[in-house]
């Protein structure tokens, strides 16, 4: 086990001035690994003065210079590809071949888009007789969630200290390891005193004391819809900006002319990849009726393919949950599904054969499953598929519509033309297109109840600028 104790606060690894500690437990053999400090409020304030020092002279160093940072930056993330995938995979649970691919993978290439955007990007342009200025907001504070812990902070921090904003940083208490060794990585590559800032610690202490801190101008935010919804709440006392991207319940419609054996099996793969645990999984599964038990003999198959077990283990293709909460609140999930009425036709509710140990739940798939049932229209956050039957394609797109959420979506045709247009009535902020690939620089966000801005590519810069216009 390894204790952390101080946090990343102008540039040294400082002591929390609360006494406590919280530990990080490995999803697998749920054994505690790591302990961390349990920040306060005062540390807080400590990290939000320190990045209020650093700001005037990190906004206005040229952008050239601010590239180069983060290209360093990624380049130590690179050097220890390694050490954060085996510290993901023993919080998180994910299989260590996607952990290295997908959970360093990802903040690696945020940091290169956001040195590379520097590049090309235009902080100033004419209108009229106007100067229109885009610059940095200020201090920005960043509270991050657990299933993709560094590409969730990387899709912040990167994007924000580009515009030149310095930052707060909490990351998720269930899988913080990563955060600490990003910290590492900004000392290391010797990014100044006071940009970067770390304070670990739960929501309701950590998280509230930046969302309603008066010194911090933005708070960006990844979580539930409930955490959203009171981090919007606390932020409004003080009018700083807020960018939000909450939960989904993203329907993947699989139209008729579709090549089911290819749309169906990418569908219970988008909606089975981290066990589950992503905000944009394919989890309602849309199908025409008469094609029904077809799609389910495929669903069925191939969901039995996702092999649960270590995830340290090359067979492994399904990992644990990340907590025992998880485990059981998506194993109730399972249990409402039964209880009202759906067909279950794989998994269930007991423990994968011979994982006792570990949050570990058996990929599941339910069939019949009706709009108003409650697996149809929460966010389970576990390996649980939803397939729901329908008449017309303009039934189906009525379905997929109704939602609180709007955060992702697919569309299976085998006309293209076809497949975009029902893609573009899909009221939610990506939709796939044929199993069109994730893009790094494509702008990322929800419709509804997921959120409010956009992150990744140009326009997750933007949400770190403010605008102003010189009237010449």
């Amino acid at each position: 086990m390894h204790a952390y104790e101080t946090l990343y606060i102008n540039g040294k690894w400082v002591p929390s001035t609360g006494t406590k500690s919280l530990s990080v437990t490995d999803a697998t053999t749920e054994e505690i690994i790591a302990t961390i400090p349990e920040g306060t409020a005062a540390d807080v304030d400590a990290a939000v003065t320190a990045a209020r020092a650093a700001f005037p002279a990190w906004s206005e160093l040229p952008k050239e210079d601010r590239a180069a940072y983060l290209t360093k930056i990624g380049a130590v993330l690179e050097a220890r590809t390694d050490e954060i995938a085996e510290a993901i995979t023993k919080e998180l649970g994910m299989p260590i071949f996607l952990s290295k691919m997908v959970q360093v993978g990802l903040p690696k290439g945020n940091f290169a888009v956001a040195a590379q955007l520097l590049g090309s990007y235009k902080f100033e342009e004419q209108v009229g007789n106007s100067l229109v200025i885009r610059e940095a907001i200020g201090v920005v504070g960043c509270i991050t969630p657990w299933n993709y812990p560094l590409h969730q902070i990387a899709l912040k921090v990167a994007p924000a200290l580009a515009a030149g904003n310095t930052v707060v940083l909490k990351p998720s208490e269930v899988a913080p390891i990563n955060a600490f060794i990003l910290a590492a990585a900004m000392q290391e590559a010797g990014l100044p005193a006071g940009v970067f800032n770390l304070v670990t610690g739960v929501g309701p202490v950590v998280g509230e004391a930046i969302a309603s801190h008066p010194g911090i101008d933005m708070v960006s935010f990844t979580g539930s819809t409930r955490a959203g919804k009171r981090v919007a709440e606390l932020a409004s006392q003080t009018v700083k900006k807020v960018a939000l991207e909450l939960g989904g319940k993203s329907a993947n419609i699989i139209l008729d002319d579709a090549d089911f054996n290819k749309a169906v099996a990418d569908g219970v793969g988008k909606c089975f990849f981290n066990s589950g645990q992503t905000c944009t999984a394919l989890t309602r599964m849309l199908v025409p009726r008469e094609r029904l038990a077809e799609a389910e003999k495929i669903a069925t198959a191939t969901a039995e393919g996702f092999t649960p077990g270590n995830p340290f283990e090359a067979t492994t293709r399904l990992g644990p949950l990340i907590s025992e909460t998880q485990r059981d609140r998506v194993r109730g999930f399972i249990q409402q599904g039964i209880d009202e009425g759906a067909t279950l036709l794989t998994g269930g509710t007991a423990a994968p054969e011979g994982l006792d140990h570990g949050y570990f739940v058996q990929p599941t798939v339910f069939s019949n499953v009706t709009r108003d049932m409650t697996i149809a229209r929460e966010e389970i956050f576990g390996p649980v598929l939803s397939i729901i039957p329908y008449d017309t394609e303009a039934e189906a797109v009525e379905i997929a519509n109704d939602s609180i959420y709007g955060l992702a979506g697919g569309v299976w045709s085998g006309d293209p033309e076809r497949a975009k247009r029902v893609a573009r009535q899909i009221r939610a902020g990506q939709v796939e297109v044929n199993g069109g690939s994730f893009n790094i620089m494509a702008p990322f966000g929800g419709y509804k109840q997921s959120g409010i801005g956009r992150e990744a590519g140009t326009f997750g810069l933007e949400e770190f600028l403010e605008v102003k216009s010189l009237q010449l």
